[in-house]
């Protein structure tokens, strides 16, 4: 399980720019949902991405599934290479996605999310109508397991919406 608090304290504190997108932001909005890892979208600004390297690099991030013994380098140059990324650290996984399914990139994200504050530290974390879009194009199976819950906590929330 992934140290949550560790995670969004060091973000928070690298002022890095990111949205949480995937299974917090489901217990978020009042979900029973349980999550192992911290899914987040990051803006993809060189200024951003070095934040994000910066707050991230304490924990030893590597891919998953990363042979053994083989060095990764984790750093600037590794994310502005890539987009999307799952890594184990030694804080737990975390999933840094330039690009969310369904969404778009972080300023999709950003005009998709609402405000909660986390620890003391307030965080962006995709609203409850972007999480059903995201998770129905994401179109995976632990994805379909919640979104019967998405959908009843959102007619709960809106009972007169159609």
């Amino acid at each position: 399980m992934t140290d949550l608090r560790k995670a969004i304290l060091s973000l928070t504190a690298n002022n890095v720019d990111f949205v949480i997108v995937g299974g917090v932001a489901v217990t978020l909005h009042a979900s029973g949902y349980i999550t192992r890892d911290l899914d987040f979208c990051y803006s993809r600004e060189r200024s951003n991405i070095t934040r994000l390297v910066a707050a991230l690099a304490p924990f030893s991030p590597t891919p998953r599934a990363w042979p053994l013994g083989l060095r990764y380098i984790f750093d600037e140059t590794s994310i502005r290479n890539g987009t999307n990324f799952t890594f184990e650290t030694t804080i737990g996984s975390i999933d840094l996605l330039g690009e969310v399914k369904g969404i778009g990139v972080y300023q999709d994200a950003v005009a998709n999310s609402v405000q909660y504050e986390i620890y003391g530290q307030p965080i962006r974390a995709l609203s409850l109508d972007a999480l059903i879009v995201s998770k129905t194009a994401a179109d995976r199976p632990k994805d379909h397991l919640v979104l019967p819950e998405l959908l009843a906590l959102k007619e709960a929330l809106d009972p007169d919406e159609d």
